[in-house]
């Protein structure tokens, strides 16, 4: 059975809006954030550059 937030992603889904929860890229050694796209040491746990944090 769908629950109500599986509906809603699907909602913006449809609609072109992003539903996945974000976390780190990878980039050969180095994490990348997806927001501003800062690379890292694999031990970040936030983006030194704009303060991104995986949730």
């Amino acid at each position: 059975m769908a629950t109500a937030n599986d509906v809603f992603d699907e909602f913006l889904d449809d609609r072109g809006h992003e539903t996945e929860t974000a976390s780190w890229e990878q980039d050969h050694n180095k994490k990348r954030c997806p927001d501003c796209g800062g690379l890292h040491d694999p031990e970040a746990t936030r983006c030194s550059v704009c303060g991104w944090r995986p949730s």
